[in-house]
């Protein structure tokens, strides 16, 4: 069966409170989060769920559908068992043990399952001093800025993309966004703020833009 993402009212009457959310185990937060961003509140990527890629794992699929998503959207909770059945299967298709036991990067979980697993055509082209690459999520790096204290995702997006030349190459169907982090230690910042809206007219390549200062369409830009 399918059940709809969460939305409004009823987001916060099923995913809030005590024994809510997915139930970590076995440094499994990495999964855990990705999991909850992924599918709690958004269908952008319910093809993972049902559509039959070329080489789709089915008993991969069934699992995160039937084990994972549709509990978390229907009771907002989701057992460690059903996250570790799933890790099981990750480890058998990935050839990698240490996926049932160690915390991974998100990115590197995301691989793993879209490309190698489901098949997904990767979601993002980004283009940075002629090269092209494709990817499925994008993670920010960037140098420590004084005056972002309690920055929101846009300008954290707009300040990577910036100091590291890249634009994308056409609007991404899904724009999956790794904050940055650096360990238990040393956080970068330490909050930062959801934005609800994404503008990424400045991160298009090739796209027509306003000139700031006569209003029609501008031929030069300045980083």
């Amino acid at each position: 069966d399918s059940v709809p993402p969460l939305r409004s009212e009823a987001a916060v009457r099923v995913l809030r409170g005590r024994m809510k959310g997915i139930q970590g185990h076995c440094n499994s937060c990495y999964m855990d989060a990705a999991l909850f961003s992924l599918f709690s509140c958004s269908s952008v990527l319910d093809s993972m769920l049902f559509k039959p890629f070329p080489g789709c794992s089915q008993p991969v699929q069934s699992i995160l559908r039937d084990e994972i998503v549709n509990p978390l959207r229907r009771t907002g909770f989701v057992k460690a068992a059903s996250v570790m059945h799933l890790r099981e299967q990750l480890t058998d298709k990935g050839q990698c043990s240490s996926f049932t036991n160690a915390e991974k990067d998100p990115e590197e979980f995301l691989n793993l399952i879209m490309h190698q697993v489901l098949g997904i055509e990767p979601l993002l082209r980004l283009q940075s001093g002629g090269q092209q690459q494709d990817c499925y999520c994008y993670q920010i790096f960037m140098e420590k800025e004084e005056a972002l204290v309690v920055p929101d995702v846009q300008q954290l997006v707009e300040h990577s993309f910036l100091s590291s030349g890249l634009k994308l190459v056409e609007i991404p169907s899904c724009f999956i966004i790794q904050m940055p982090r650096f360990g238990k230690d040393y956080k970068m910042f330490s909050k930062i703020l959801p934005s609800l809206e994404l503008d990424i007219t400045d991160l298009l390549l090739d796209s027509p833009r306003e000139c700031c200062l006569c209003g029609d369409v501008a031929t030069l830009e300045c980083a």
